[in-house]
């Protein structure tokens, strides 16, 4: 399953947060780690809004009455939902997602669809951008997610589902039909309990079955949507992704196997994530009117330091003085700092409609540039072409 998809066709994402309201609250409580847990009311009368993995193995599962899921597994734990702390979680999360990729659909607080088509020149191939997002999910929030990687959102989101916990699997037009034919006709999205009960009676029970059957029986079933339900079992779905809001933010972070304690080493990989945030701003037309960078320590203590820019920029070099300045502030308030993670973004968002008629030669030169090492590296991708500054031992 794990075939790079095509490279002309659109790269989806889908990202699914593993039991995210159990998960985060097991996180919170070292005591409820591995055992059965729900997230729900209180009172028999309630239903289960969420279970841990643990308690899935009692068939335990979202929507049960309370009374049934405590029938099931007496040792059962229950916590009250707590709304607004998983609302700040899924912040994190979404703020992840808008790394990569401005077009983020989110369909709840723990799932989203993301096209990362244009994104790929940049950070990589999709399965590259894939596991970069599962590290940083779980280095920033402690917990995992499931993600699908197909070249429709349909797939994608069959796929997230596959190898849960923790899972990652592609599905590619190699592997297409390979991967959906053995699963169960009620994976596609619309098929619920009366729709599935009757396909069963029609002998249609796995999604091979409905790609094979003939249009009367699709007719009976689904009426004048016989056809698309075809197209789902043939893994056909034109859906784009569409951006559930505008973009606050483009930022780029990195943790480090090992921390900086040299400030030669913190300039060069502060230039580096410089050079991701700008590139994703002139990629969206889009300058930044704030600048931040953001640092943790090796205890995990965590800060940023921002300045506004006059005027707005998304130049490489413009940018990367203020961070530098940012930083060197920074260290002479914290000397003999160990850091463990460093990142920058812009804010502040304001589009790029012009460029500035009375900027200087040098200033436009530099826009120049910029400009021209975006579109090699569209072209080569991204690894092409870099900074000396940059590289190890310069």
């Amino acid at each position: 399953m794990m075939a790079s998809p095509q490279q002309d066709h659109r790269s989806i994402l889908h990202v699914d947060m593993d039991a995210f309201y159990a998960s985060v609250e097991q996180r919170d409580n070292p005591d409820l780690r591995g055992k059965p847990l729900v997230v729900g009311g209180g009172s028999n009368r309630g239903v289960v809004a969420a279970a841990s993995y643990e308690a899935r193995k009692f068939g335990i599962r979202s929507a049960m009455p309370m009374r049934e899921a405590m029938r099931r597994c007496p040792e059962l734990l229950r916590v009250a939902p707590r709304m607004d702390h998983y609302e700040k979680v899924s912040d994190e999360v979404f703020a992840i997602f808008r790394e990569f990729s401005p077009l983020v659909e989110g369909l709840s607080l723990d799932e989203a669809f993301l096209d990362v088509t244009e994104s790929r020149s940049l950070f990589g191939s999709e399965v590259v951008i894939a596991r970069q997002i599962k590290s940083r999910i779980r280095d920033i929030t402690g917990l995992t997610a499931s993600v699908g990687v197909a070249y429709n959102k349909l797939l994608a989101k069959i796929a997230s589902d596959l190898e849960k916990p923790d899972g990652l699997v592609v599905i590619t037009e190699q592997n297409v039909h390979s991967v959906l034919d053995p699963l169960p006709v009620q994976v596609i999205p619309g098929i619920g309990r009366e729709t599935l009960a009757r396909l069963v009676k029609i002998d249609i029970k796995t999604i091979a079955d409905l790609r094979a059957a003939s249009d009367s029986k699709l007719t009976a079933v689904f009426g004048r949507y016989a056809g698309r339900m075809r197209q789902r079992a043939c893994g056909i779905d034109d859906r784009p992704v569409v951006a559930s809001r505008d973009e606050k933010s483009i930022s780029a972070e990195e943790t480090y196997d090992k921390d900086l304690t040299d400030v030669t080493a913190m300039n060069r990989e502060l230039l580096r994530l410089v050079e991701k945030t700008a590139t994703r701003l002139r990629a969206r037309s889009l300058l930044a009117a704030t600048l931040q960078i953001k640092i943790r320590e090796s205890d995990f203590t965590t800060c940023t330091r921002q300045c506004s820019l006059h005027p707005p920029s998304c130049g490489t070099d413009q940018l990367y003085e203020v961070a530098r300045q940012l930083l060197a502030t920074w260290l002479v308030e914290h000397p003999g700092s160990r850091i463990r993670l460093l990142g920058v973004g812009g804010t502040d968002l304001v589009p790029d409609a012009q460029q500035d008629l009375f900027a200087s030669g040098e200033t436009q030169g530099k826009a120049e540039l910029d400009q021209t090492v975006d579109r090699i590296r569209e072209r080569f991708g991204r690894l092409s072409l870099g900074r000396a500054r940059t590289l190890n031992g310069s």
